[in-house]
């Protein structure tokens, strides 16, 4: 028997998608790529979101067979009201992935996170060989950390240790992310922290660094990934 769930039914992006014209032609380029009997590695984002709804569509105009791994309880939640069926890392690898970023330098490193699901996108990204990043022209910067710290994942207990290895790698602020819809800090789907960081220079062995500390579980750092970047302009 299957769930009658309005909750999930009812699901929609929970802010204001900018630019909702450049990045549904890129979600529609990202539909475009979809063949029968893949399975796709789903990302966070606006415009991942977007494709999400544009693969959707075409999976019911060409009856489609694909499934899909998300990054997400949120992606999840939309692909189950979607339709299209879920698998496992257990079961599966990706045959390709699409997912956004938060800004993009220009040799292609990323800083992603602040959707607060990194360790499952850097996994994903890890493991898939092909894989899309979709963004719009306000993620390109010259250097890395021009717009957004880096996102850290901490093991709750090990936060001051964190915090004071951190400091020892050039750490110029270190602020625990709070949530808005609760009282208190936000807490990843593994059930961690989140600290938002920002530094002096990021180098280019920063994100090695920074996972050799222990109880950090991931940087949103994303450094000389194999990525295809995809921009949408703002001019549509």
């Amino acid at each position: 028997m299957n769930w009658n769930s309005d909750i999930i039914k009812n699901l929609s992006w929970a802010g204001t998608i900018t630019n909702s014209a450049g990045k549904q032609k890129l979600a529609d380029k990202i539909a475009e790529k979809v063949k029968d009997g893949d399975v796709i590695g789903i990302g966070s984002g606006s415009t991942a979101y977007l494709a999400l709804f544009a693969i959707a569509d075409k999976i019911k105009a060409e009856q489609l067979s694909i499934t899909a791994i998300p990054t997400s309880i949120e992606i999840a939640l939309a692909c189950t009201n979607l339709g299209i069926p879920l698998t496992t890392l257990y079961e599966n690898r990706p045959d390709w992935l699409f997912d956004g970023a938060d800004e993009v330098d220009p040799n292609h490193c990323l800083i992603k996170g602040r959707g607060g699901a990194l360790f499952k996108e850097k996994l994903l990204i890890s493991t898939s060989p092909v894989n899309y990043i979709i963004i719009d022209d306000t993620k390109l910067v010259d250097k890395l950390g021009t717009k957004f710290p880096v996102p850290i994942e901490v093991f709750p207990a090990a936060l001051p240790h964190v915090e004071e290895k951190l400091k020892e790698l050039g750490a110029n602020s270190l602020v625990l992310r709070l949530a808005t819809g609760k009282d208190g800090p936000v807490i990843t789907e593994n059930g961690n922290l989140l600290l938002d960081v920002r530094f002096d220079e990021i180098s280019n062995d920063l994100e090695f660094k920074i996972k050799a500390i222990v109880g950090v579980i991931e940087s949103g750092l994303f450094i000389n990934y194999n990525v295809e970047v995809l921009v949408a302009s703002n001019s549509g």
